[in-house]
């Protein structure tokens, strides 16, 4: 069985109780265990995450310890950097053992052409937003943030911002559109008068969705691990289902 989660933002000063939040999503993880052969983390699992060079983020030890658990398994783990996690450097492949992967990928699972992304570096559209990836993402400025700040303050600043980032997302969440208005659902379309696909599936949006488009592929939007606690699972005859846990 191949798992497919995303969005749990772990370590959200929005969580409440970050110890029993992490505590919900390791008991899941352990419950899929003896069956999974293959666990798909698609985007911001961690609310931040940046790779210092001898420090890491505190506060993830439940879910890091987890995860290295998974991996000596033999469970493959592959871990899709989101808008919130993108900043890890080389920790997680070496001591967690987790397949980080920074842009989305084609793979074929259970016999089903699968197109794997979070899903934010397709809204394109969305000028402002793609201005600011870029600013994440500019080695320039990863580098100021590394060595110009000290840990503390970078983390504290981080933190902060990505707690009103949650804020703002809150209080302005845009349900599921319609299928001639999500974006995610308009960008799979295109995508499919050039090349088919099974399954698009992505994280990022925090909504459920399982979509038939007329090409037959499948568009699925997992949800979140933070507040609907969704995930996807697909079987080895490639059936695939949303559920809850």
């Amino acid at each position: 069985m191949i798992y497919f989660l995303s969005d749990a933002h772990i370590g959200s000063l929005l969580s409440g109780d970050s110890s029993a939040h992490q505590s919900r999503i390791t008991a899941f993880l352990d419950q899929i265990r003896h069956d999974a052969t293959q666990i798909f983390l698609l985007g911001d699992w961690f609310d931040f995450w940046f790779e210092y060079k001898r420090t890491i983020p505190k506060g993830y030890d439940r879910m890091l310890g987890k995860l290295a658990e998974l991996t000596d398994s033999g469970i493959e783990v592959h871990f899709f950097v989101g808008n919130h996690d993108m900043w890890t450097f080389g920790y997680l492949e070496q001591s967690i053992g987790l397949k980080v992967h920074h842009h989305e990928e084609i793979m074929t699972l259970c016999g089903k052409r699968c197109f794997l992304a979070h899903g934010d570096t397709l809204y394109t559209h969305n000028k402002k937003f793609m201005a600011l990836l870029r600013v994440f993402k500019s080695p320039f400025n990863q580098w100021l943030f590394r060595n110009v700040l000290p840990a503390n303050w970078g983390l504290k600043m981080a933190f902060k911002w990505s707690k009103n980032s949650r804020e703002k997302a809150l209080k302005y969440a845009h349900p599921y559109s319609g299928e001639d208005r999500e974006h995610l659902v308009l960008w799979a379309k295109e995508r499919e008068k050039t090349e088919h696909f099974d399954y698009y599936i992505f994280g990022h949006r925090h909504i459920e969705l399982d979509l038939m488009l007329k090409t037959k592929a499948r568009v699925i939007i997992l949800g979140d691990c933070y507040s609907l606690f969704t995930y996807g699972k697909m079987n080895e005859n490639g059936e695939f289902i949303l559920d809850n846990f």
